[in-house]
């Protein structure tokens, strides 16, 4: 506390009283493509936190405005998301209009990479967006699932309800998923079957900030992270907006529904939403036939409010989240063994913040957050094992005014968590609790054609296991990051980053003895396990023209003390416990020098009026420095397809071809390529007041059998074959 107290003291002091300068305004008009007013659209100041929104004519406007750079936002539920810059000067208006497209989607934006607003061609990380209709299209109760598509990311999978994305080959502890920029608090990065607690369906968008985002949100995203953005904390509005989906699929007989609203009076804000999903048995491609016990069961909902004046804001958001899958773990029709997962996640979320651009600290936000998370593992319907995971979540972030050619944003965070498990599967003998703080920075000089970011974070990890046996351990560590944008030419730009990160063992990499059905082995930690520590660099070209929309990435990772699970070729027979054992392979957490390099591609060439050539690229080769392959890393994956689209309606076939996976790790069983034939498409009908998308997504369409390599039951449950989903949303505002 006497930490804390410092801090806001220090930034007490910072903030100074208004300046004198002569000001300015912004005025504009909002349009769709077709011509037509978007009345009620909000419109947002990103560095002044300053939100309106458009009259009966589309016009909106901002007085008082000091001079100077800005970027203003404008989003309405049935659109794309825009941005654009602008430059006021005192004394005199400025206008600045905007063009909607009727997609209720958009892929420009993220508030993820830095903390604030910017289009994705601008960030200096390489970020991939899906927005709300494409989430409809790819949906599936694991949001590992939903981005598998995404350049650079693959999904960890141990059947249908239990997916989680991997990032440029990393995955657990490694890849940070979020809501809204505030850690989830669950145990999927701890085991291949458990499932992240977030509902994909009530999302905004969902944002992947590939590479190391350690310096914003800690040691946990030194390979990403994943931020799924519901829209609620971005201002408010007049009158009521909301949206109500429903879809349906063969094979799986999937079912699913969700809806949300939102109601604005003045600067008051209220929301809530509600969705329900639920699969069968799915049927794997070829003759494999149905993956047994491989059904799901999920529904969530949240219900929040808040009130957003000019300089002050604060707001709550009440999260639940309910789900339960079944593992499949062997192909037995008559009687199979039936285990699985329930899960439970309650959260409370408060942000509240001020803003004045004419204080040296122009806007600051802090957010706390409690989530409640369990989960019971269940065989033939009896609980065997609850797992209890606590997590007191706080944040504070800053943002500087700009002084010169310098911006910023700096800030702290942490975490308190408590975990233990109680039953069969007691991995950690006794409660362990964890505490987290960090003190961070990231800094900004912003020159014409020339944009240079840099930055630091100090972080702390204490471990206090109940049992005295346990041994406490504590890691503080330093990670830092520099990256560079220059504008080359009109519409290109090279990007180009180097970071210095560090992570402190997870506490189940640390703890953990006992059998574990998530990874099919009997898992035993280390208590002596150092710190991993990073040195990465990260390159990029793009291209962004109306023409052309590209993207080339490069990485390498040179990784110290890399923590991996890794199989003895011994079974756990109970010996030594003098009872029988569980039979698993023993697998231990060791460590070892590693390096992680690879590439991504992605390209939309426009070849007519009236159709797109869609590409991509990805491929990562992971190893320790003796050469050996490490393990569970996706293979090289290729896609080629067509976006053929007239008006409102859009066609889109695709190729995917993923290679086999024989760069294995000891006893690991390599896996053979495919190729995949999909299908999407939608119609949109838009109108003054509401947008109707009608979609349809054929997958699989040759009925291929494919294997996920980074299952770690994939033999069992194999990737689903050939299926068609239906989906329908209107949105309306």
């Amino acid at each position: 506390m006497k930490r804390f107290s410092c801090f806001l003291l220090f930034i007490s002091l910072a903030a100074v009283g208004a300046s004198g300068q002569s000001t300015g305004k912004i005025t504009g008009r909002v349009m769709d493509s077709q011509g037509r007013v978007v009345h009620q659209a909000s419109v947002q100041i990103v560095e002044l936190k300053r939100t309106t929104a458009t009259d009966d004519d589309g016009v909106y406007e901002f007085a008082g405005i000091a001079p100077g750079a800005y970027t203003v936002a404008v989003r309405q539920e049935g659109f794309g998301r825009a941005s654009k810059p602008v430059t006021v000067a005192a004394g005199a208006p400025a206008s600045l209009d905007f063009e909607l497209e009727v997609s209720g989607v958009s892929e420009q934006v993220t508030v993820t990479a830095t903390g604030t607003e910017q289009t994705t061609f601008e960030a200096i990380a390489s970020v991939s967006n899906v927005g709300a209709n494409e989430i409809l299209s790819r949906a599936s109760v694991g949001i590992g699932d939903v981005l598998n598509d995404e350049p650079g990311v693959s999904k960890r999978s141990s059947g249908a309800g239990a997916s989680r994305p991997v990032i440029r080959g990393f995955d657990g502890d490694r890849v940070l998923v979020s809501t809204d920029g505030v850690r989830v608090g669950s145990l999927a990065s701890q085991s291949g079957d458990h499932s992240e607690p977030v509902d994909p369906l009530a999302q905004e968008r969902i944002e992947v900030v590939k590479g190391p985002a350690t310096l914003l949100y800690g040691s946990n995203a030194i390979g990403g992270v994943v931020n799924a953005i519901s829209g609620h904390d971005e201002g408010a509005h007049p009158g009521v907006r909301g949206y109500f989906s429903a879809l349906g699929g063969t094979n799986n007989n999937q079912a699913a529904v969700s809806g949300g609203l939102e109601y604005g009076i003045k600067n008051w804000m209220l929301w809530g939403n509600a969705s329900g999903q639920r699969t069968s048995d799915y049927e794997a491609g070829g003759d494999f036939g149905r993956v047994f016990n491989s059904f799901t069961r999920n529904a969530a909902g949240s219900l929040g409010g808040g009130y957003f004046g000019q300089k002050a804001f604060v707001n709550a958001t009440y999260n639940y989240y309910q789900n339960r899958y079944g593992i499949p773990l062997d192909f037995r029709e008559n009687d199979p063994e039936l285990r699985s997962l329930r899960v439970w996640r309650n959260d409370t979320k408060v942000n509240f913040g001020y803003a004045d651009p004419a204080w040296a600290i122009s806007s600051m936000k802090f957010t706390v957050d409690f989530s409640n998370y369990r989960h019971q593992e269940l065989a033939d319907n009896a609980v065997g094992t609850t797992f209890h995971n606590n997590v007191f979540s706080y944040r504070g972030m800053f943002d500087q005014r700009k002084y010169g050619d310098l911006t910023g944003r700096f800030g702290f965070d942490g975490y308190k968590r408590d975990y233990e498990t109680v039953g069969e599967e007691m991995l950690v003998n006794g409660p362990v609790k964890q505490n987290s703080f960090s003190v961070f920075a990231l800094e900004e000089l912003k020159y014409e054609r020339v944009t240079l970011q840099f930055g630091g974070r100090v972080e702390n990890n204490r471990y206090r296991p109940a049992n005295a046996s346990l041994p406490a351990r504590d890691f503080t560590g330093v990670s830092a990051a520099a990256g560079a944008r220059f504008a080359l030419w009109k519409d290109g730009a090279f990007v180009a980053n180097f970071s210095h990160s560090h992570r402190a063992p997870a506490l189940e990499e640390l703890y953990n003895h006992g059998p574990h059905d998530g990874s099919l082995s009997f898992e035993i930690g280390d208590p002596d396990l150092k710190a991993e520590t990073s040195n990465g660099i990260d390159v990029a070209l793009r291209h962004q023209s109306e023409r052309f929309k590209g993207e080339a990435s490069f990485y390498y990772y040179d990784i110290s003390n890399y923590i991996f699970l890794a199989p003895t070729g011994q079974f756990d027979n109970g010996v030594a416990e003098g009872i029988g054992g569980s039979g698993f392979p023993i697998a231990e957490f060791r460590q070892g020098n590693a390096t992680f390099k690879g590439t991504e591609l992605s390209g939309d060439l426009k070849l007519t009026h009236y159709l797109n050539l869609l590409a991509g690229f990805d491929y990562v080769r992971a190893e320790l420095k003796d050469g050996t392959s490490l393990p569970r890393i996706a293979p090289l994956r290729a896609r080629i397809g067509l976006d053929a689209h007239y008006k409102n309606l859009t066609v889109k076939p695709e190729f995917v071809a993923v290679g086999d996976q024989d760069r294995v790790f000891i006893n690991e069983t390599r896996t053979p390529g495919y190729g995949m034939v999909n299908v999407s498409a939608s119609y949109l009908i838009p109108t003054q007041h509401f947008a109707h998308i009608f979609s349809v997504n054929a997958y699989n369409l040759t009925d291929r059998l494919a294997f996920n390599h980074i299952s770690f039951i994939k033999e069992i449950s194999p990737e689903i074959g050939r299926g068609i989903r239906f989906g329908y949303t209107v949105r309306f505002f």
